[in-house]
């Protein structure tokens, strides 16, 4: 067939505003011309040492990694303290999305502000990755399309700790509870495993978040003669917890205080004298490798003298496969960002080919660790000895008993 030249120009003009109709559907998948993303936690209460300002700096370190810019546009990063009020998180995390053009928000404080904030960003469709924020509801019954729990929960944290201690044969517990969500998840999670066990709960007891006396109740607990007393708390409270047990001779007297989980920072700051030879589990611990060891080197120059924590990791990680996965669908558009995240495998410093489970599970293996004694430490931070890595689907709570519907539709 005989083409003339007129074919042959409007064929090539046609070709040309094809390319150029592409270069600027890609161009304008970036919103607004900025990817934008915002870090919502504690910055100044009881939780800010666990993340706070620390999750600033490792998201600031995971955004100048990636070179300040995707696909052409420029990243900024934008900080909010919720405060640990699910009124003023959810409002904050409102006005970002409606009015501030925020793409994708992590957060890691309160898990009332989290299943809250997991609501709003479901209905925006936008990207929500929990980093620090424990309550294992955020993948059960609340779990989202758009949300993904990057660091731990409350049901791997308790079965990995409770098996460990009925394997030593602690058959009786009591518990100090923080009087919110996240606390009281905690208690029934570890209460599953413990009279799955074979174990008993003897009893337990609340206290208000930010609580600096815990005398009463850790009387209650002595005096209910279990084996263990488990904290299920965080943070401040936990420090202020572990070290009135110490003062009070608990330990000494024979009963074992327990934490349900337990953040390096919070071993630094309490000190090794009152937890030494605890058993826990954790996402990651900074000393597992060389390339755990020098991004603690990197963050540590950076940040305080200190090394990083799990929910700082876990903040760095999460940013970077979400910039990973906007930079090969070429659009900061929440569903398609998603999904390319669920498709990727996650590959940094500390996981490799992890994937992400339709429940938002980021399928990661934990470490069972026990806390050294001060005589074992050879170096600031040398705190842990890893005494098994745990598999991602021996810890995670097992699809077959979850209650998130996106993992029945598979």
């Amino acid at each position: 067939m005989k083409t003339s030249k007129r074919g042959v120009v409007l064929g090539a003009i046609l070709v040309s505003s094809t390319i150029l109709s592409a270069s600027a559907v890609f161009a304008e998948g970036i919103s607004g011309d900025v990817v934008k993303i915002g870090v919502m936690n504690d910055q100044s209460g009881p939780y800010a040492d666990n993340g706070g300002p620390g999750t600033v700096e490792a998201a600031r370190m995971a955004i100048e990694d990636f070179g300040g810019e995707v696909n052409g546009k420029k990243i900024e990063l934008v900080i909010a303290d919720d405060q640990n009020k699910p009124d003023i998180g959810a409002a904050i995390a409102q006005k970002w999305v409606d009015e501030e053009g925020v793409d994708a928000i992590v957060g890691g404080s309160a898990s009332s502000i989290a299943i809250a904030i997991q609501k709003m960003m479901a209905e925006k469709k936008k990207p929500y990755m929990l980093a620090g924020t424990a309550s294992s509801a955020l993948t059960n019954d609340a779990c989202s399309p758009m949300g993904m729990q990057w660091v731990l929960d409350t049901y791997s944290l308790a079965k990995g700790v409770i098996k460990s201690m009925l394997a030593e044969g602690n058959d009786t517990y009591y518990f100090i509870t923080v009087d919110y969500a996240f606390g009281k998840t905690w208690q029934a999670d570890a209460t599953r495993f413990i009279e799955d066990g074979g174990g008993k709960v003897l009893g337990s007891v609340l206290h208000p978040l930010n609580n600096n006396d815990f005398s009463s109740y850790l009387l209650q607990a002595q005096a209910s003669g279990a084996k263990v007393i488990v904290l299920a708390n965080s943070g401040s409270d936990f420090a202020n917890a572990v070290k009135q047990a110490q003062e009070f001779g608990i330990q000494a007297g024979g009963q074992k205080v327990v934490a349900l989980g337990l953040q390096i920072n919070q071993v630094h700051g309490i000190g090794l004298d009152a937890v030494k030879g605890m058993s826990l589990v954790t996402p990651g611990y900074w000393d597992l490798n060389d390339e755990t060891r020098a991004f603690a080197d990197r963050f540590k120059k950076r940040f305080r003298d200190r090394i990083p924590n799990e929910t700082m990791s876990g903040t760095y990680s999460a940013i970077t496969h979400y910039l990973k996965a906007v930079k090969e669908t070429g659009t900061d558009e929440g569903e398609a960002v998603v999904a390319k995240m669920h498709e990727m495998p996650i590959n940094d410093f500390q996981m490799k080919d992890v994937k992400i489970r339709a429940d938002g599970q980021v399928m990661r293996p934990m470490y069972a660790v026990t806390v050294k004694a001060p005589d074992q430490v050879k170096q600031p931070y040398d705190y842990y000895t890893v005494t098994a890595t745990i598999p991602a689907e021996d810890v995670w709570r097992p699809a077959s008993e979850s209650s998130c519907p996106l993992l029945k539709t598979q």
